[in-house]
């Protein structure tokens, strides 16, 4: 039986990436003994691996796809495919930063000051091509890890990726500029993409995995009313499309099922009592597939 090799990012990204594949309809278990999660789909095998080595395993072809930001795809000068972007991260949905952060009493100001001195990250080769397009000369140094714990005594900056910048506040440390801006990507590797099987096994996570983020923001409004009242109704309701009317037994009352933006919601309702709406009922959307 054909099987696909599928890549979770270990990290930060870990604990997101399964909860959304949770929602997609997929269950991993993952132990704390074993790098190879069981997945409930006997045609895909799941590996953990760090999100800055997953580009370089797909394109080698040792892993068929996986899931890892697009810094990392750039930063490993992996040859892979992109499927989607998935624009999520570790608490929330926006793109992360790779931000230059330096000791809250430091005298850098700028790229310019960085002159000389010595700078910690994960990113050297985004961090070199940073200080060149400054026409900077710096010492870059890999880090392995606690970046944040590391200046000023071991480093006179860092370039660091950073969610909500909390981590780098904890750390006494400001953001002095912003390199780039990173999103999660599901990337495959060229050969297996272009296997049927895999490729079909590639896309439906695709789908499932982008209806799981294009839901979030959306609830779902069902509400009666009575069908003289429907067309002021339909003047005011936002929908993907048009909304479905359905008749109700009564006669004379439709029912209406529609899709709105959650942030709309509370402001909403009242325009729809107002338009007549009657037994108004909101429910959350697991998957919204457009």
């Amino acid at each position: 039986m054909p099987v696909l090799q599928l890549g979770i990012p270990k990290g930060s990204l870990q604990d997101s990436t399964v909860e959304m594949f949770k929602k997609a309809g997929y269950k991993i278990s993952i132990s704390s003994r074993s790098y190879f999660p069981t997945i409930d789909d006997d045609q895909i095998e799941c590996m953990l691996i760090r999100a800055q080595e997953m580009a370089r395993y797909v394109g080698e072809g040792i892993l068929d796809a996986g899931l890892t930001g697009s810094d990392w795809v750039q930063e490993s000068g992996a040859d892979v495919h992109e499927v989607c972007e998935l624009v999520y991260g570790k608490v929330g949905r926006k793109p992360l930063r790779w931000v230059l952060a330096v000791p809250e009493d430091s005298s850098i100001h700028g790229p310019k000051d960085l002159e000389g001195k010595r700078i910690a990250t994960e990113a050297v080769g985004m961090t070199e091509r940073y200080l060149a397009k400054y026409g900077v000369q710096a010492n870059v140094e890999f880090s392995w890890g606690a970046t944040e714990v590391k200046p000023p005594r071991l480093a006179d900056a860092i370039v660091e990726i950073t969610e909500t910048g909390s981590s780098l506040k904890a750390n006494n440390l400001r953001i002095v500029d912003q390199l780039c801006t990173s999103t999660t990507r599901l990337i495959a590797n060229h050969e297996a993409y272009q296997d049927p099987f895999k490729k079909q096994k590639i896309d439906q996570i695709a789908l499932l995995l982008k209806a799981v983020l294009d839901a979030e923001s959306q609830v779902g409004l069902m509400m009666n009313i009575r069908e003289a009242d429907l067309p002021k109704l339909l003047t005011i309701l936002p929908a993907l499309n048009k909304p479905t009317i359905s008749n109700l037994i009564e006669k004379g009352w439709v029912a209406i099922n529609t899709v709105v933006e959650e942030a709309i919601v509370r402001e909403f309702i009242p325009q729809l009592i107002e338009a007549g709406a009657e037994g108004i009922v909101e429910y959350s959307l697991n998957k919204l597939v457009r």
